[in-house]
């Protein structure tokens, strides 16, 4: 007999898991991201301390924080992070719930895989059942009025509820708010807000409440002299691209001096060509000069004598934020400088921020950049009153550009998924089952922040499905009381785009990981250090972090 001849097709080194193994490996990994994430899941979620290699740490229940600052290696666990990454990006709140679905829904397609379901039909049945879910969403979503603060305020203080500022989220939710509908600008029906216009400035000390709202811009910079006033009302501000100093030449220039006397006029030249500048920018009436370049030392002097407050090395971003507050142009050439090129603000000022001293530009008539400085006891409490102010201005800024909410608390996703199991039965063979796990899947997350509040998620499953089938989609899990309760009345409420995301991003990440059943896996470069060689998952058994 003649033996069949071997054929090498990979590289030496390669791994390769082929079908149900690599199925089960990829599932396995991305129910471990999920499972990471699911106890820190609304107001009753726990945080997580990451310490980075360098000792750094960071404690925060935020989602997309904590992939984020994990390693992780499995490829199927990083398309997790990078959906988490995705919705961050998109709606800036909701990442955890993603992450949290697509594990559930995970965790149902492997039972139907189990029963010998085809994956490619478990795919088709999730997305038809995903496209239904946003139908859904769309027919009890609250239409309200974008300007409408009173109810955008209940967005933003739903969204602190289970952040680390949730004590604090009144009066925090009220500044979110007013910066948000500050900087909104309309176009035709609708609104629009550039989340760069808000500028969020955090220093530790203080407590959360000493959090405030500044109608301007903070610089993060001083004033360049010791002799310049340290406060200017009813401020005139110039905004330079150029250098204050005298311009080199571009060529090799030699200047030949024979006497001390020749020395000095060419020093008095200078100085007349700098004074001549400043003369210039005071003649326009600034009393206030914002430099994104350098001020040279005799300028400095002469700005001083003039009375004129000044700040140099201003990055271009904020240079960007402070014509947008202030009113005035960036001019490039200070020849070209004129009065109706100069900004407003009621007040200028140089203030001690714990132990720097920073730049507020406050009281601009009608900003369309602002500043939040937020504070907190230590510098990891201010870290996290960042991320969370972050969330909180993307859940307004949803709603004021997407101007729908439905009640949140699980309320929302226990309805959809009533509604997905009453439409399924009229679906013919196995992508009714994979519609109904679907529901299922969808499910569980009010069952998760019932087991974060420690409810009994049986009993809670029981209740929500009775109280949801009254056909209301306001019945959910009151987390702070630990019942199932009617959150309308407690004015719990969530953008529907961020839950069109959440839905949209976790089917889409579960139906690519369904659809992969071979992975292979190249050997690490020789030049990696003591692993070289080794595949980057270990034979994929499960996964690294």
């Amino acid at each position: 007999m003649s033996s069949q001849p071997q054929v090498i097709l990979l590289k030496e080194g390669t791994r390769e898991t082929k079908g149900h193994d690599a199925q089960k490996n990829n599932i396995q990994a991305a129910k471990l991201i999920s499972e990471i994430l699911r106890t820190s899941l609304g107001p009753r979620g726990m945080d997580k301390m990451l310490v980075d290699s360098l000792g750094d740490v960071t404690i925060t229940n935020d989602g997309a924080t904590i992939l984020k600052e994990i390693d992780v290696q499995h490829p199927a666990a990083k398309i997790m992070v990078e959906t988490s990454k995705a919705t961050d990006l998109e709606v800036g709140d909701g990442t955890t719930s993603t992450v949290v679905l697509a594990g559930a829904l995970l965790e149902k397609a492997e039972e139907l895989i189990a029963k010998n379901v085809h994956p490619t039909i478990v795919v088709d049945g999730f997305k038809r059942a995903s496209a239904k879910a946003i139908e859904m969403l769309k027919q009890i979503g609250i239409k309200i009025d974008p300007q409408d603060k009173k109810f955008l305020k209940k967005v933003a203080t739903t969204t602190m509820s289970s952040k680390l500022v949730s004590s604090d989220s009144e009066k925090l939710a009220e500044i979110i708010v007013d910066a948000v509908i500050a900087v909104a600008e309309k176009h035709g029906d609708k609104y629009k807000v550039d989340m760069d216009n808000i500028k969020v400035e955090k220093k530790g000390g203080k407590t959360i409440n000493a959090t405030e709202l500044i109608n301007g811009i903070i610089l993060d910079k001083e004033i360049v002299h010791g002799g310049m006033p340290k406060r200017i009302d009813n401020a005139k501000i110039a905004l330079l691209n150029s250098p204050l100093e005298i311009e080199k030449t571009e060529f090799d220039a030699k200047i030949n001096i024979n006497s001390p006397e020749q020395m000095q006029t060419f020093i008095d030249e200078e100085n007349k060509m700098l004074k001549n500048i400043v003369d210039k920018v005071s003649q326009c009436g600034a009393n206030v000069v914002l430099c994104q370049k350098g001020i040279d030392d005799m300028a400095q002097y002469y700005l001083a004598k003039s009375g004129i407050l000044a700040v140099r090395r201003i990055k271009e971003s904020d240079m960007t934020k402070l014509a947008k507050a202030t009113g005035a142009r960036v001019v490039t050439n200070i020849n070209e400088l004129s009065d109706s090129d100069l900004g407003n603000a009621q007040l200028v000022e140089e203030r001690h921020v714990e132990d720097d001293k920073w730049v507020f530009i406050e009281g601009c008539k009608n900003p369309k950049a602002v500043s939040i400085l937020a504070r907190g006891g230590s510098q990891r409490v201010v870290d996290e009153v960042e991320r969370s102010i972050h969330d909180a201005i993307m859940s307004v800024k949803d709603v004021v550009e997407y101007p729908y909410v439905v009640v949140g608390g699980g309320a929302t996703e226990a309805h959809v998924a009533g509604k997905i199991r009453e439409w399924s039965n009229s679906l013919d063979g196995r992508p009714q089952l994979a519609a109904q796990r679907f529901a299922e899947g969808i499910e569980a997350l009010p069952l998760a922040l019932a087991e974060n509040a420690g409810m009994d998620p049986l009993d809670t499953q029981v209740q929500l499905r009775a109280r949801s089938n009254q056909g209301k989609a306001s019945h959910g899990i009151d987390v702070i009381n630990g019942k199932v309760a009617d959150l309308e009345k407690e004015n719990v409420y969530d953008p529907l785009a961020v839950k069109e995301q959440v839905i949209n991003a976790a089917t889409e990440a579960v139906c690519m990981i369904l659809r992969i059943d071979d992975v292979i896996a190249a050997s690490r470069s020789s030049t990696t250090g003591p692993h070289a060689g080794a595949p980057p998952m270990g034979g994929m058994p499960g996964m690294d972090m």
